[in-house]
């Protein structure tokens, strides 16, 4: 069996359950960006000399598939929804407070690109917020109490963006590099945010 099956020719794929529909529905835009956040948090994980942040990233790696899975799978569909559960939610919420009580961690914007595996996570940042953005848009193209995505996926979402960043702020901090955006001549309130 070949993964040409020339199904997706005129525009349409699959979703999970076999239901078809176009191509640039806002459920497969919300799930292929998913899959481009896993990819792209793939690459930062492939250069990350951090052995355990290589490891928590593999860990929402594999729980993004299930998210992915979520948002692919229609109410109607034949195939049970994956759950993401308060579970995994708590498990970024419990990484964002380990990673701020280390010393240093930065207090103030970040400017990526002062280290690379610190700025592939940076990368996978950005990914993540366009990922959220999406998921909330799809989300409110139904009716209030009927949602199409479970609150879960969303806080998930929300909370990765901020346990990303991080990623990249103790990379540079174990590494000796100042990323902040503001200089002590730089006037200006900090800030300690995952955007």
């Amino acid at each position: 069996m070949s993964i040409a099956t020339k199904r997706g020719d005129a525009g349409t794929t699959g979703l999970a359950g076999g239901i078809r529909t176009s191509k640039s529905d806002l459920r497969v835009e919300s799930y292929g960006t998913v899959d481009e956040l896993n990819t792209v948090l793939g690459f930062a994980r492939s250069i990350c000399t951090q052995t355990d942040i290589a490891a928590w990233t593999e860990q929402i790696q594999r729980i993004l598939f299930r998210v992915g899975s979520a948002l692919a799978t229609p109410p109607e569909s034949r195939k049970k929804q994956p759950v993401i559960s308060t579970e995994d939610v708590d498990f970024l919420t419990n990484l964002v407070y380990q990673i701020e009580a280390t010393d240093g961690i930065l207090a103030d914007w970040s400017l990526p690109g002062a280290n690379t595996q610190s700025a592939a996570y940076e990368m996978a940042r950005t990914v993540c917020r366009r990922a959220e953005r999406l998921a909330v848009r799809f989300n409110e193209t139904s009716a209030p109490e009927t949602p199409l995505v479970v609150p879960e996926v969303l806080a998930f979402l929300n909370r990765l963006s901020d346990v990303i960043w991080l990623f990249g702020r103790l990379i540079e901090v174990r590494a000796g590099v100042d990323a902040r955006l503001r200089t002590d001549d730089t006037a200006g309130p900090k800030f300690s945010r995952a955007w």
